[in-house]
């Protein structure tokens, strides 16, 4: 175990806990969350745990944030109880969320004040790939804070890439990866869909487009779920549907900005915003079928 090093992750949710397992296994790792089942749990995997998110982030060399979006970001940082100025000088906070470049510069400069350094990690992958340390983790920072976060980047990825010196090219590569993945999922579900249809035997139509040109990670990955999203418990939320919500949202300004068309992009936007009119935030992503065909006509 690295002990000299010490990371902070500020939230024990569906993410934070399995990552904090994760770097506890090398590293001396602190931990504060708002549930007191989710402290217990980080005690069992040998988290520190502490009573504020001030508390836990004194004296430690990293700051682990997996935020929902910007606002939270700003909140969590510079908020009535922010911990921007509670961080050690030459400390760093790992954003590994998803918040678009827009609010990177302002977020720097204003950490900067506290001669902090922003280390922009947004990542793929899920609880399960977080507990084992098979994440995907794309990086824009300088680097020296870059050096300052490998303990964790390292321990938490099976493939890390930098992408540029700057915070905000890790975001700007993220936003790529979301409009494809959101147009993905989007025409995944549009295919079983039409596969239903036809009268076709869904999972037997999985099977043949995962062995063609058709196949593709997001048809393999989400497929499955999709076939389940009219049982009656659903399937399981591995990724929220109103994630992708945020995200294509933030697609969306991006190529506005760029002065850039995405016709189909827009169009899988419009998909993810009915589901979340429809009620269907809080279940998987995979979810979004209903909007193409509230029931299933093969029985």
């Amino acid at each position: 175990m690295i002990e000299t090093y010490k990371v902070t992750v500020l939230g024990l949710g569906a993410m934070g806990l399995p990552m904090a397992t994760r770097l506890a296994s090398r590293l001396a790792v602190h931990g504060f969350d708002i549930a007191e089942p989710r402290l217990k749990l980080a005690e069992e995997a040998g988290v520190q745990t502490f009573a504020s998110a001030r508390e836990a982030v004194q004296d430690t060399d990293a700051l682990l944030l997996a935020v929902r979006n910007s606002e939270q970001l700003g909140d969590v940082l510079f908020g009535e109880s922010g911990v921007a100025s509670a961080l050690k000088p030459g400390a760093v906070v790992i954003l590994t969320s998803t918040v678009g470049t827009e609010v990177i510069p302002g977020t720097v400069a204003r950490l900067a004040e506290f001669g902090v350094a922003l280390v922009d990690a947004p990542l793929s992958g899920g609880p399960k790939r977080a507990g084992v340390g098979d994440l995907l983790i794309v990086v824009g920072a300088e680097p020296a804070a870059l050096e300052s976060a490998r303990p964790v980047l390292e321990l938490l990825a099976s493939t890390l890439t930098v992408v540029g010196d700057r915070p905000g090219d890790g975001q700007a590569l993220k936003t790529v990866n979301q409009l494809l993945c959101g147009i993905h999922i989007a025409a995944a579900a549009e295919a079983m869909a039409l596969a239903d249809a036809l009268g076709l035997d869904q999972a037997k139509t999985l099977a043949a487009l995962e062995a063609g040109a058709a196949g593709s990670f997001m048809l393999s990955n989400r497929g499955p779920r999709i076939l389940e999203a009219y049982s009656e418990e659903g399937a399981e939320v591995l990724s929220r549907l109103d994630i992708f919500v945020k995200d294509m949202g933030i697609v969306g300004k991006a190529t506005r900005a760029a002065g850039l068309a995405a016709p189909v992009a827009a169009a899988a936007e419009q998909l993810y915003l009915l589901g979340q009119a429809q009620g269907l935030a809080a279940e998987d992503d995979s979810a979004v079928i209903k909007v193409i065909a509230p029931t299933k006509r093969t029985l």
